[in-house]
């Protein structure tokens, strides 16, 4: 379990690790390098299922090789789609969904996750999302369209039923007004 509020990606994790259940499925909708997508296999166990989306080959390329690595690769499906197609490939009901939204770190930075594609993304993972299950999303704002994707999803995440859903938005305010925003929604519902 990650420690320590120093990290938009650890607090993600932290608050989206209680929903997900040893033999769940959970969804990586951004692989990038594969941290969360071996956080989340970590957490679902042998005999839970993960799928891990991605637009770039290098992406999923890293997130096979840190599977295999830590012997993870067997309960994780690789994606090469965007995470807005989730909904037509993963068979809910789904635990959690993980997004870290920009570019690949390490990577081409003109190739980023999209305002438009992020909020349909967003809506597939709460329709997967079973009652007690939790989408964590990390926005980066420092990057060319960073802001308009954050005030994207704020829009949709404060527009959603607060009889149907909880939504909280964490900011670092002791950092630069372009340190990552986090924004974790909760289905209503005991988990089963």
């Amino acid at each position: 379990m990650p420690r320590g509020l120093n990290s938009a990606v650890k607090l993600v994790q932290l608050l989206v690790s209680g929903s997900v259940r040893n033999g769940g499925t959970a969804v990586d909708a951004t692989a990038g390098n594969g941290n969360d997508t071996l956080f989340l296999a970590g957490l679902v166990g042998p005999e839970g299922l993960v799928y891990a989306f991605d637009i770039q080959e290098k992406a999923l390329q890293a997130t096979r090789s840190a599977l295999e690595k830590a012997g993870m690769s067997g309960r994780v499906v690789l994606v090469r789609a965007g995470h807005e197609e989730m909904e037509k490939i993963v068979r809910g009901p789904v635990d959690a969904v993980i997004f870290n939204l920009g570019y690949l770190p390490g990577g081409e930075h003109s190739v980023t996750t999209r305002p438009g594609t992020t909020v349909r993304a967003l809506q597939a993972a709460l329709n997967l999302l079973r009652p007690g299950g939790r989408v964590g999303v990390v926005v980066y704002t420092g990057h060319p369209g960073g802001r308009e994707e954050c005030d994207a999803v704020e829009k949709m995440a404060s527009s959603l039923d607060g009889n149907l859903y909880n939504v909280i938005r964490i900011n670092f305010i002791n950092r630069s007004g372009a340190a990552p925003v986090v924004v974790v929604i909760e289905k209503a519902g005991e988990p089963r």
